[in-house]
């Protein structure tokens, strides 16, 4: 399930880096740690957006004129969710970077349901090789129409669903299509204008920054539609709990989507 965090903006003009997860990373550690249950210290199923909003690019970032901003949340599992809302909006006011918010209310996406192929927009980058320490092999260049591409991503998305215990030897077995394809038409536009699809990045893990390269395009992927329904709720490559890996369904209008959640701040309150 995925769900809008709405916030308000108490110091419009203020400013995050243009790719800012790893504050948003540190957010919402910081909140699952203090909520006291050990058991999502370290839980990893699941994904956000960088922080939504009307911005101006200046060099120190992206400036925010709006009055709310928005972060989505997205995972497989609700109690989670949940979890993660309250421990959000035990907090009045919330310093993030350069931003002051305020946590006023939840939505819901409505997702229409999965096929065994979907296309799919990054709203943050995939990133098919974990860091290592002292080590160039995270940001060599991959190809996204190479197998060597989809054959990473597989790996990942197949250990994760492993590690998550919520399925079975024989549906892992099952899941043996997979295939990522990469939209060229796109890939030669950007070609074309000098633009980039894929950069290096920063993710920080256990205190240990590591360099990596993340690759932001739309795709199509044939997958069964247990394999479709995981990587949206939980991210598409590595480092998905740190705000990378984020998927959207292509050519869905994102305002028709949603509908009130439980989490506002009147109920929370009451």
């Amino acid at each position: 399930m995925r769900v809008r965090v709405i916030f308000k903006l108490k110091n419009r003009g203020a400013y995050l880096p243009f790719h800012h997860q790893h504050i948003l990373a540190q957010y919402l550690k910081g909140v699952l740690v203090n909520g006291g249950d050990s058991k999502y210290f370290n839980y990893s199923y699941f994904n956000f957006s960088g922080l939504k909003g009307q911005t101006k690019v200046s060099r120190n970032g992206l400036h925010y004129f709006s009055n709310f901003v928005t972060l989505v949340l997205s995972s497989d599992d609700q109690g989670f969710l949940d979890y993660l809302l309250e421990q959000i909006f035990k907090y009045d006011k919330i310093d993030l970077g350069n931003l002051e918010i305020l946590p006023l209310y939840t939505e819901l996406e409505k997702v229409p349901g999965m096929e065994d192929h979907m296309k799919f927009i990054c709203i943050s980058p995939i990133v098919p090789v974990k860091g290592a320490f002292n080590d160039v092999e995270s940001k060599r260049f991959i190809g996204p129409e190479t197998d060597e591409f989809s054959d990473l991503l597989y790996d990942s998305t197949l250990q994760r669903m492993e590690n998550s215990g919520k399925f079975t030897e024989e549906q892992l077995a099952s899941f043996s299509k997979f295939q990522f394809v990469p939209d060229v038409a796109y890939l030669n536009r950007l070609k074309e204008r000098d633009k980039k699809f894929a950069r290096i990045y920063s993710v920080f893990d256990n205190d240990v920054k590591y360099e990596i390269r993340g690759y932001t395009l739309p795709f199509k992927l044939f997958a069964a539609k247990e394999v479709q329904n995981f990587v949206f709720d939980c991210g598409l490559g590595n480092y998905t709990h740190k705000g990378f890996g984020m998927l959207d369904i292509a050519n869905v209008n994102p305002t028709d989507r949603t509908e009130k959640y439980k989490f506002s701040k009147e109920l929370v309150t009451a």
